[in-house]
């Protein structure tokens, strides 16, 4: 397993992680979520990734009780938690500072734990004034409920306000962003943020790396029963399959087969091992319902190497959605 501080923290996390989201709670109970955090544990994940609108918080119930089950040492691990949708109280969604303690302290009561290694704001919130948000995040850090904050889905020009903010304040700002990042979703990681590497150090935790299964190939055939797609919330994603807008997505996710043949892995493995390549991502976060989904999802470390110039060439021939190349993966 390979290493990568996040942002420019001195915390390390491992470059493929573990999620609860769509999984725990609605598809999987204790026994596959222990099975399954425990071969990601073993194949050197440390990050475990959550949120309390998972399942209605079932979610981070579940982790923490197979975390209680495993009996690993607590600073083996880097557990996340994320704020936002907490209810339907009138104070129970967004980034109000009642909302924000609040939560953190159920956050934690489920996950059995005293602390957080890293806490979200789960989106932006207009309504509340940035100067509220960030000294609320400030006040769980100094209350030792999380080590490091950061954001989800914000915009770059909001991660920027928030940095301006604690600068003035004398507080600490967002260390890292969980954003959306695949093959098919590609312009905020790679362009719109690129100048926040350089100037903040900004860390990213990127989400749906195979684009909710799309990058699986599951779906060119149909949609699976039991499959995310055939669940009854994600009607939106069956949209993305229909029509001629369908037809070329499935062409495109022939040909990235194709490619996938030729190196001997599966799509799955190429579409994490292309996210792995790009060095502003800290960390990939995956997902599984199976102890063997994880160690296949694992196995993409093995391809990383095998990206070559030639072979990522190919691959941004077949996608034909490169952003502009003047902010395309700069160093910070």
């Amino acid at each position: 397993m390979e290493y990568r501080f996040l942002g420019k923290s001195g915390l390390r996390v491992s470059v493929l992680s573990f999620g609860a989201w769509v999984t725990f709670g609605n598809q999987m109970g204790l026994e596959p979520v222990l099975e399954c955090m425990t071969a990601a544990f073993e194949a050197g994940v440390n990050f475990f990734d959550n949120a309390e609108v998972y399942a209605n918080g079932q979610a981070e119930t579940l982790m923490g009780q197979a975390i209680q089950r495993t009996g690993w040492k607590r600073s083996d691990l880097v557990l996340s938690t994320k704020i936002f949708w907490g209810g339907e109280g009138p104070n129970d969604t967004g980034l109000s500072r009642k909302h924000l303690i609040e939560g953190a302290n159920a956050a934690l009561k489920r996950l059995q734990t005293d602390y957080v290694d890293l806490i979200f704001c789960h989106r932006p919130d207009p309504y509340t004034p940035m100067e509220e948000i960030v000294w609320s995040m400030n006040m769980l850090l100094q209350q030792g409920k999380a080590f490091y904050w950061g954001t989800s889905e914000w915009n770059a020009a909001d991660i920027m306000e928030a940095h301006a903010v604690a600068r003035r304040e004398h507080l600490v700002p967002p260390l890292m962003e969980q954003p959306e990042y695949n093959m098919l979703h590609r312009e905020r990681v790679e362009r719109e943020y690129a100048p926040l590497y350089r100037q903040v150090g900004l860390g990213t935790t990127i989400w749906s790396p195979l684009a909710s299964g799309i990058l699986t190939g599951k779906y060119l055939e149909g949609i699976p029963e039991g499959s995310r797609m055939s669940m009854k919330d994600y009607e939106w994603l069956r949209k993305r399959l229909e029509g001629e807008e369908g037809e070329r997505l499935r062409d495109t996710l022939r040909n990235l087969t194709q490619v996938a043949q030729e190196l001997g892995c599966s799509l799955a493995q190429l579409a994490l091992a292309w996210c792995v390549k790009n060095p502003h991502v800290s960390t990939v976060i995956t997902g599984a319902t199976r102890a063997s989904q994880v160690q296949e999802n694992m196995a993409s470390l093995q391809v990383v190497p095998q990206l070559t110039s030639e072979v990522m060439e190919k691959i941004e021939t077949i996608l034909g959605n490169k952003p502009r190349p003047e902010t395309l993966w700069r160093k910070a």
